[in-house]
């Protein structure tokens, strides 16, 4: 018994010094503060003065960023990655969705991942997350809840898990998501632990096929489990937002024809603007939009193809002109590893361009934040 107990205490501590050894070397300590998260050179124009001062007027929301797996301080203003709270509040951000990441296969590719690696395991084990989660995914869901509701215990950010709390405008709000349900571990009893923690959105995958669905980079690629199906119907049932991007597209599929209210594809392209894997066709959009759901523009290289504002206006203006301007919403994926065109502190550059693109104020408000409130508002209990 006892030589069973040493055999797995050294597996564990070469397990440890290896994936630390990786996180120093092979990934870089850059990586595992900042996430590998970029703003890379963009010719970015001057605002104009009514640009300004309409972003002022806006409640601007954002479906999704990855910002809680960033190894630095949230609450100050930092020159690296993408986003923090201060950046959030000069960019006029009044909601915003914060979502979880809990595995990530080494190798990451937009086509072909398997669930046999674990890239987050490394950065836990640097960032000095609790051992509990080192091996469990689950726990590394909920470490992830602690984080937030120790950011939203303070003066400039408030978690939302009620429809209710949707009309407190002040301070800053924030929704916890997850991204891919293999933080289940194929575990129902693990759903409610999740909800009690605060989760209101979940993507039923990440990169890699789970329990629950296939991924659209997964192997398989498969639709909804037996499994996946009980949890959708709970989720709905429950007030949770359903979120499909990464889904692979016959879980889309299936999902849209099973639920009858709206779900959200959080952080995506279009592939009429920009033909990458990852991004929705048109019939996806449509089905989507007339389910009256709503779609998150990424500011991402592969999302756009141009990461400038003007080009995340044209995959707006796409999505506008085939199923209405109220289907259409922002998902930046600021600090999901990502490299985008600027930080969250000028988000009144997109408000700009949207201004040049002659869509009217009315406009404007839906796309900035007003489609997503509606799409929360019918969702959440």
């Amino acid at each position: 018994m006892l030589k069973k107990i040493l055999l797995s205490v050294l597996m564990i501590v070469v397990v440890v010094f290896v994936t630390a050894l990786a996180a120093n070397s092979f990934l870089g300590r850059d990586y595992f503060i900042n996430g590998a998260s970029k703003v890379v050179p963009t010719s970015l124009l001057e605002l104009s003065e009514e640009g300004k001062r309409l972003h002022k007027r806006l409640w601007v929301v954002d479906l999704h960023n990855d910002l809680l797996l960033a190894g630095r301080d949230a609450t100050e203003w930092a020159a690296a990655g993408h986003s923090d709270i201060p950046r959030l509040q000069a960019g006029n951000v009044g909601l915003q969705v914060l979502s979880a990441v809990i595995k990530v296969p080494f190798g990451l590719n937009s086509r072909h991942n398997d669930d046999n690696s674990d890239m987050v395991l490394p950065l836990a084990i640097w960032q000095h997350w609790p051992v509990r989660t080192w091996f469990d995914l689950t726990e590394r869901a909920l470490y992830q809840a602690d984080k937030l509701k120790k950011i939203a215990n303070s003066d400039a950010v408030h978690l939302i898990t009620t429809k209710k709390q949707l009309e407190k405008r002040k301070p800053l709000g924030v929704i916890l998501a997850i991204e891919g349900l293999h933080a289940l571990e194929g575990d129902e009893k693990n759903y409610q632990r999740l909800y009690d923690a605060g989760y209101r959105m979940m993507g039923l995958a990440h990169f890699f096929d789970n329990k629950v669905s296939g991924s659209a980079h997964g192997v398989n690629k498969g639709p909804l489990t037996d499994f996946g199906r009980h949890i959708v119907k709970r989720m709905e049932d429950d007030g949770v937002v359903i979120d499909l991007a990464h889904a692979s597209p016959s879980a889309i599929k299936e999902v849209l024809a099973m639920v009858s209210g709206p779900v959200v594809v959080s952080h995506t392209g279009v592939k009429g603007t920009c033909p990458s894997m990852r991004n929705l066709s048109d019939e996806q959009i449509t089905s989507i939009a007339a389910g009256g759901g709503v779609i998150g523009i990424g500011f991402w290289t592969t999302a756009l193809c141009d990461i400038t504002p003007d080009g995340i206006v044209k995959a707006i203006r796409y999505v506008s002109d085939l199923v209405g301007v109220e289907y259409v919403a922002l998902g930046t994926d600021y600090d999901g590893a990502t490299k985008v065109g600027f930080s969250a502190d000028k988000l009144a550059l997109i408000t700009d361009a949207l201004l040049r693109a002659n869509f009217s104020e009315h406009e404007i408000r839906l796309i900035m934040g007003e489609n997503t409130q509606r799409v929360l508002g019918q969702i959440l209990h």
